[in-house]
This record gives structure tokens, sequence and C-alpha cells, in this order.
């Protein structure tokens, strides 16, 4: 039986959100909407709630709106139902139910992250352990130790024990073999890379290396390399190569599928940074096409560097690709309409309200607070007094009547630019919260059981309201006095 979904509202998302549910496609009864009688949804709390909501509930969950803030374990426990906080906007209910009706769950992922710290002789044992420590908490598996040619390590031992110490898997990289040897020998996990003729540095450790072509591009050597170590019954992974575009980009790419068809039970590992690191273009996307071919190749590791300042979120990219192809592959779906951590420049829904229905949200306004919005056809900045349209936020200045209020002003005009950011790029405007740019951006933390408080702006008005009320005071008292 299909689950009984009870919906909280107030009464102007009411009819809109009863219209998107029912074209949801739910099953008849599986669902109903509760109005709690409170104008803006958003506002409610814990005790309008209880006080408003009565049992019982019939229901297996209770969706709150998602801009709402109130403790959803006390209200689960109180109602003996599961309370979870639904999307922010109604408009996302149908991906936020899309696939199973529940949210998607991107908790698993079958790829393994090799994360590079380039540049690692020149950095202390310390500080490559607090960067190993840090990368690992961004979402890579391993930590990589990046050696470089020609430069000296000699404290390359000491950092594997206490990368290993803290607790991270650890890899060497190196071209230099004797540097490899010294990796194993210290107990790394893994070396990168090694061939058929070199197999021998690893001999006596329990390291497992990443086998390359001798030379470049050369299949049947790597293939070699791989029976070699079946033969030895020495675990491998191995790595065709990705090379960049121009420079046998779609040769290495076939590699990969002629590798899997060859070997189709072999470990493979793919080195991202030769497109994400030598394409000047946004990574997210680059990213997840690279994961998307992992994926369909089951190619479970990645190797990722961070050099250009344009893939300075590469870990976090490749973390969210990795779980939202495992949930798609899972599915049987296409990548699509889980979650919106790769779209940072623009949002698939830009425009979570129409003008027609801003309009008529704006009539039922009856306080001076302005509310504002972003829309196909402009920036909407209204309130009890008027509704103004504009694209250029400086159109609607001098119609909001704040010459004389500096911090009111200033905090308009910092809201009107968001939105014109957004309009402009076709992102996701909401008042008086930062734009969502995905993982290309940290988020501010926000306790979802307290209404943030006061802003500066508020202050300020209630500051004025209070000394005017004081200066009224004064001038009675004067008044009486003489």
């Amino acid at each position: 039986m299909a689950q009984k979904l009870l919906f909280l509202t107030g009464r102007l998302a009411e009819p809109r959100l009863a219209e998107t549910v029912a074209a949801m496609g739910l099953p008849n009864g599986s669902w109903r909407i509760a109005n709690l009688g409170i104008k803006v949804a958003a506002l409610m709390t814990e005790n309008i709630v209880r006080n408003r909501l009565k049992e019982p509930l019939e229901a297996d969950r209770v969706i709150v709106p998602g801009r709402s803030r109130m403790d959803l374990s006390h209200l689960a426990e109180h109602y003996g139902v599961p309370f979870e906080r639904g999307p922010d906007e109604i408009i996302d209910l149908p991906q936020y139910f899309g696939h199973d009706g529940k949210p998607p769950d991107l908790s698993k992922h079958d790829i393994r992250i090799f994360a590079e710290i380039v540049d690692a002789p020149a950095m202390s044992v310390d500080k490559l352990v607090e960067k190993g420590l840090e990368l690992v908490g961004k979402g890579a598996d391993v930590v990589d130790i990046g050696c470089q040619p020609d430069v000296k390590f000699p404290h390359l031992e000491e950092t594997v024990a206490a990368m290993k110490r803290a607790g991270l898997k650890v890899s060497v990289d190196s071209g230099d073999v004797e540097e490899l040897r010294r990796g194993a020998r210290a107990g790394a996990d893994f070396v990168l890379s090694l061939d058929e003729s070199n197999l021998d540095a690893i001999a006596g450790t329990s390291c497992v290396p990443v086998l390359l072509p001798r030379p470049h591009g050369d299949l049947n050597s790597l293939i070699r390399a791989i029976d070699l170590c079946k033969a030895r019954g020495i675990p491998h992974i191995a790595d065709p190569v990705l090379d960049p575009i121009n420079f046998g980009f779609m040769a290495s790419l076939e590699r990969y599928a002629q590798l899997r068809r060859a070997r189709p039970d072999v470990e493979i590992l793919m080195g991202t940074g030769n497109l994400t690191e030598l394409t000047d273009a946004d990574s997210q996307g680059v990213t997840a096409a690279l994961l998307g071919i992992c994926t369909e190749l089951a190619i479970r590791n990645v190797l990722i560097v961070q050099v250009s300042p344009h893939t300075r979120r590469t870990v976090e990219e490749h973390d969210a690709a990795r779980r939202l192809m495992y949930r798609a592959r899972a599915d049987g779906n296409l990548p699509k309409g889980y979650d919106a951590g790769l779209l940072s420049l623009h949002d698939l829904r830009p425009y979570p309200d129409t003008p027609e229905q801003i309009g008529a949200a704006a009539k039922e306004i009856k306080d001076a607070n302005y509310r504002l919005e972003s829309a196909a056809d402009g920036l909407h900045i209204y309130n009890r007094d008027g509704h103004h349209v504009a694209d250029d936020p400086f159109a609607l200045f001098d119609k909001l009547g704040v010459e004389k209020d500096g911090a009111h002003a200033f905090y308009l005009g910092y809201e009107l630019a968001k939105a014109e950011i957004a309009r402009a790029l076709g992102k996701r405007y909401a008042q008086d919260s930062p734009l969502d740019w995905g993982i290309a951006a940290d988020k501010k933390s926000e306790d979802l059981t307290q209404h943030a408080p006061e802003g500066a702006t508020l202050k300020a008005a209630r500051k004025e309201k209070q000394d005017a009320a004081y200066r009224r005071n004064d001038r009675d008292d004067d008044e009486r006095a003489g």
C-alpha cells in the first residue's frame, strides 16, 4: 500500500500546493493537506503545529515547508509519525518525490578517490598530514603523496608512517622506482606507477601497484603487466592513462574501453587531471562526464589533482559525481533529477513562481515590509503600498521611499543585486538567503530549528521606532512640565 502523506502549509500557499501535489500522480487517497491557518507557511512553529494540528494524523509521513524552522524530532516524538522538511519551493516537490516517493539516497558510491598532494617534498611531515586529513574530509579515500622529478624527498618514509598513524590510506606517486620502493617498504597502501619491468619494487610488502603501459599507449604491455601480477598473486590496479584533448584524448578513452573488454575483472584507475586541469572549462561538467564514463566501464578508482585555481573544488566535485552516477545506475535512470550539487551557474527551475503567481501573492500583502522575487519578466518588489517590476534595480529605487533610511536602502540594494545576478545567470533567488552555488562554494551552516536572528536592517528599524517613541515621550513630558 502507498504511504499516506500529510503536507503542512499556510493560507497563501495552500492552493498552489494542492495543484502541484495533485499533478504529481500520487495514488488517490494517499495524501492530504493541513492548512494551519497562518498566512506564511515558513513561519509556522512547533507550538503552532501542536496547537492546530489535531490527532490522529492518519499519516505515515508529515512534510513541512523547507523554510520552516522547527525541531522536527520533537514533533515526530509528540505525534508518533516521522516529520521531514521538504524543499524550499513548492515547484521542487516533484523532484523531491521523484524516483521512489522520497528524497534520493546519495550516501552510496563505488568509486575510490585518490587525491594527490602536489609538491609533497617541499612540505613538512606535519603539514602533509594536515593536508591529507583535509582532503579526506572533503571526500577523498586515499591520500596520494606526489613526488617531484629530481627533487630529493628525505622525509618520505616518515611522511608515510605519520599518515598511517593518522588513520589515512596512503599512496606514493613517483616516476622514480626507488622512491616507490621506499614508499612501499614504509607501509604505503599503493604506489603509482609500475610496469611489467619493475614489479620487484614492491617485493616483500603488501603494497598494491598501479600499473602503466610502457611505452605510453601500449595497451599490450599493460595487459602483460596485469597477467604477470595475476601469476604472482599480486593485487593490482591498471591505468591505461587518460590523455589531454588534442593530445590523444579520444584514443585514450578507447584504451579504457578496450582494456575493460579484454580484462572484464581487472581493477582500473583513471587519472582525471589531464582533462580537468588542462581544459579551461568549469570543471563540474567535465568531472560529471568522466565519472559517467567510469560508471559505464566499471572503473572504480580515480586519481585527482588540484593545481589550477579553477579546479579548487575538484575533490568535492568528484565526490558528488560518483554518488550521482551510482544512484542513477542503481535505479536504471539517467543522472538527472536527483541532486543539483553539480549545477553551479544555472538552475533547472530558476523561477519558482510565475509573474502571475507573484502578482496574486502581492495583492494579499497587508504590511509595509518589502518582498523581493525574480521572475522571467524582471525583478519584483512589493508591499501593501505597491508592486513594481523592472530589469534594472536602479529603476526601482525612487519607488521605494528609502532615501532617508540608509540601513533599509543598503539592505534592499544588497538583495536586489543578488536577485539581478541570479536572474542574469538563470539561478534561483530567495530573499534573505545566499545564492546556492552547489558544491562550487561552501554553504553557511544554519540551525534548522530556529528562525534567523534579526539582521542589521530590522534592528536599525526597530531602534528608529524606539527612538521616535522616546522623542514623543520627551515632548509630552516637556508639554506637561510647561
